[in-house]
């Protein structure tokens, strides 16, 4: 290993023909290299994901209506539908396992045209009625002031909590817009806070463009009565929240003589499963990768390895030399291994520098658009330790196999016919 002649003769092989030696060693830098920037784009679309979600609760389930599929005990199909208050209630009475369950509101009447106004500024943004439990399912930073409470439902307090976007544009930048009033769809609210979301889970309108209002207030204000349009719900631990979505399916179909079989009428989106099917298509890409990256990398290394072959031929007298003055199998293999070891792995190594300083590069840029709101579904597409070091590997055993076979042959060389050899 550091017998300097040894390397000084490596090194005169594979610079005797420069441009061979650059064309094989280059189909295991770009295999390398795609394996790493491959697996790098995979992890930058799992972290983009995951981090618009992580913070939501997985075991979470959300049900809402719509126009019947099939007629049922009298009612025709497609009749229009809704939820109502009762239906929580009996839910919470009837249903174990519950942990959090929320009903939200939806104004669509009152999302045409510009529906929000102050002085004279005016917006069109959306507008919900939440209870305050649904930021224990869906997650949110306050800004400014404080979320919606219990006393505001009870009381149906003319209160609300804007998203950031709402506040850029009905408020001046410095200015506080906690107290303040904002006319909504004809009706005055006063603000109480100014909120981030730390989701991109978003129903009827993004979080940052949206006026949240309290429940009971928007179902009074607007003359909602007790409808409720969407139903958000989590399990305790231990609980599957897929049992209590069937249970809930069942109760509030029962409840409003929907068809049993009637999956249009109400329809319903199960966290937990979402994340199931995700990591199952994460572990899918990686799986890919893999395959792919491994696959462009053996291409090359039996480029290499048909290389050290044509090599041991033009070198047929010199090993013949080698073997008649005394060289031992050991060291003929050791020497065109090594020269294989080296030459893939001198080219994977740059090709694994120049994927992960790309994969870097990229992760910058997109830092700083993250960081300006502009980032979305892509983040932070690196490779971690153990990918780099299992890349490593799998450059020291191709080295390995592309140069044991030629090895063998150089073995098979009689000194006698080799010193013939012209």
């Amino acid at each position: 290993m550091f017998d300097i002649e040894r390397w000084n003769e490596i090194w005169n092989a594979l610079t005797k023909n420069k441009l061979r030696s650059f064309l094989t060693a280059f189909g295991v830098f770009w295999g390398i290299f795609m394996l790493i920037v491959m697996t790098g784009a995979g992890n930058g679309l799992k972290h983009g994901i995951y981090d618009g979600v992580s913070k939501f609760a997985v075991n979470s389930a959300f049900m809402w209506t719509q126009r019947t599929g099939e007629p049922y005990k009298g009612f025709k199909r497609g009749r229009f539908w809704n939820m109502n208050s009762t239906d929580i209630t009996y839910i919470e009475d009837h249903v174990q396992g519950i942990k959090y369950l929320a009903p939200k509101l939806f104004g669509w009447r009152e999302r045409s045209g510009d529906n929000t106004v102050r002085d004279n500024r005016t917006g069109a943004f959306s507008i919900v009625g939440d209870y305050p439990v649904y930021t224990k399912i869906d997650p949110v930073t306050m800004v400014k002031g404080r979320w919606i409470n219990e006393i505001d439902i009870l009381d149906k307090r003319k209160v609300c909590v804007i998203g950031e976007k709402v506040e850029e544009s009905m408020f001046d930048k410095n200015e506080n817009p906690i107290g303040k009033y904002l006319k909504v769809s004809g009706v005055y609210f006063q603000v109480i806070g100014v909120l981030k979301p730390e989701t991109r889970v978003n129903f009827n309108g993004r979080k940052e463009e949206t006026i949240f209002l309290p429940f009971t207030t928007m179902q009074q204000a607007y003359n909602y009565g007790n409808e409720v349009h969407l139903i958000a719900v989590t399990s305790k631990k231990g609980v599957s929240v897929s049992s209590l979505e069937d249970q809930i399916t069942s109760i509030i179909k029962k409840r409003h003589y929907i068809a049993p079989n009637d999956d249009q009428a109400l329809r319903s989106v199960n966290i937990e499963k979402q994340f199931k099917q995700m990591n199952g298509l994460f572990l899918g890409i990686s799986i890919l990768t893999w395959i792919v990256g491994i696959g462009t990398l053996m291409a090359g290394v039996i480029g290499v390895s048909n290389i050290m072959l044509v090599i041991v031929k033009e070198r047929t007298r010199e090993i013949g030399i080698q073997r008649a003055l005394g060289a031992t199998p050991k060291t003929i293999i050791s020497q065109i291994v090594l020269e294989s070891v080296v030459l893939t792995t001198l080219a994977g190594y740059v090709g694994l520098s120049l994927g992960v300083g790309l994969l870097e590069l990229i992760s910058n840029v997109l830092a700083k658009m993250n960081s300006s709101g502009d980032g979305m579904f892509y983040k932070d597409p690196t490779v971690d330790l153990p990918v780099a070091l299992a890349a490593l590997a799998v450059l020291i055993l191709a080295g390995l196999f592309a140069g044991s076979i030629p090895a063998k042959r150089a073995l098979q060389i009689k000194p006698i016919d080799a010193l013939r050899d012209e």
